[in-house]
């Protein structure tokens, strides 16, 4: 059975969410399609001492403040997930839970969304699916010999199962360093990163970094030379928990290991380090592979853009994807505008 829609969303995250608040307010028909069984997308996967790194009034999506946490300055992941559960409902947004898009073809002058549980028919398609279902593991020498416990950011519940243990974090952003100060206590912690740690100061948050962000787009865009946008701030916010473990001494770096061995880790000069685990907080990719049919990835495997828009295939946008999409689009307080954005193109798309 095909199913009609004037917009699709695929992705019921605050990326999609965001989307829908702007669709609905423009009057545009549309549902969201999204494989969880409940709301709160990937937020609801994360380790339980996870904090943002803005305070809730700069954590929140277009239309609703997120309510302060209490005892909390940087809300954690249950109130967050709390948060976009209260969100949906509020807007009475269409989402339809359980359903996983496989694949998107062009049917003429509409798309075609493929689901497990039959087909769409829709003039325009918001993607939304994100990065978490698609981590990133570097090409280390000798992963595939070391014989402890390798995992994903993805992967990380806490610090119990680790107790005692010889960890090694990889990364220096702020899950590994929030990894890191989690694990730091409990453990025979060994933190690695690219290079030596960059702390933001103490009074910078993640509302500060969108300005940083979007003052870079705006110079960009204008023609005008590279502010360095977040990057010139630092890698690492210093939420609560990493404070405590940097000044507490418990937050040493290392430079990056040049292999893994059957035991542990191996330095360029010949330094080891045993390990029963190693926690890969390295990153992800955009989650596209549903679009596959439609060849628009060019040799870097990257779907070109303007805005939000696919530039080959103007009745598809992309939402929330880091900087492929808009400044810090992939944060509850960056998707905003470009969802904005989006939506007002469709409109326009729609009514051509």
């Amino acid at each position: 059975m095909t199913r009609h829609a004037g917009v699709v969303v695929i992705g019921g995250g605050q990326s999609g969410l965001a989307a829908g608040y702007h669709l609905r307010r423009l009057g545009i028909e549309h549902v969201i399609l999204d494989a969880q069984a409940g709301a709160g997308g990937a937020w609801q996967h994360t380790w339980d001492s996870l904090r943002l790194f803005s305070p809730a009034a700069y954590s929140s999506l277009p239309g609703r403040f997120m309510p302060v946490q209490d005892g909390e300055v940087y809300p954690d992941a249950a109130h967050v997930v709390s948060y976009l559960a209260d969100y949906e409902k509020r807007y009475e947004l269409p989402v339809q839970r359980g359903a996983w898009v496989g694949a998107v073809h062009r049917d003429g002058d509409h798309l075609r969304v493929e689901t497990d549980s039959g087909d769409w028919r829709a003039r325009a398609v918001i993607s939304a699916t994100g990065t978490w279902t698609r981590p990133f593991l570097p090409s280390v020498p000798g992963r595939h010999e070391f014989r402890g416990r390798q995992l994903h950011t993805v992967q990380y519940l806490g610090p119990a199962e680790f107790a005692g243990q010889r960890v090694v974090v990889v990364g220096g952003g702020n899950s590994g360093a929030q990894i890191a100060a989690d694990l730091a206590p409990s453990t025979e912690l060994t933190w690695v990163t690219q290079r030596p740690p960059r702390y933001l100061a103490d009074d910078i948050d993640g509302r500060a970094l969108f300005d940083a962000a979007t003052a870079r787009r705006k110079a960009l865009d204008a023609g005008s030379s590279d502010t360095g946008g977040v990057a010139s701030l630092g890698d690492i916010v210093a939420v609560p928990p990493v404070r405590a473990a940097r000044d507490a001494g418990l937050l040493h770096a290392e430079p990056m290991f040049t292999r893994l061995t059957a035991a542990g880790v191996e330095w360029a000069d010949g330094t080891t380090a045993e390990a029963d685990a190693v926690v890969w907080c390295t990153g992800f990719r955009p989650a596209l592979a549903h679009f596959a049919s439609l060849r628009l990835r060019g040799t870097r495997g990257h779907i070109a853009t303007v805005g939000t828009r696919a530039a080959d295939e103007p009745r598809l946008h992309l939402l929330g994807y880091g900087d492929l999409t808009g400044p810090a689009s992939a944060t509850l307080i960056g998707v905003g505008r470009p969802a904005r954005d989006a939506a007002r193109e469709i409109a326009n798309l729609l009514g051509s």
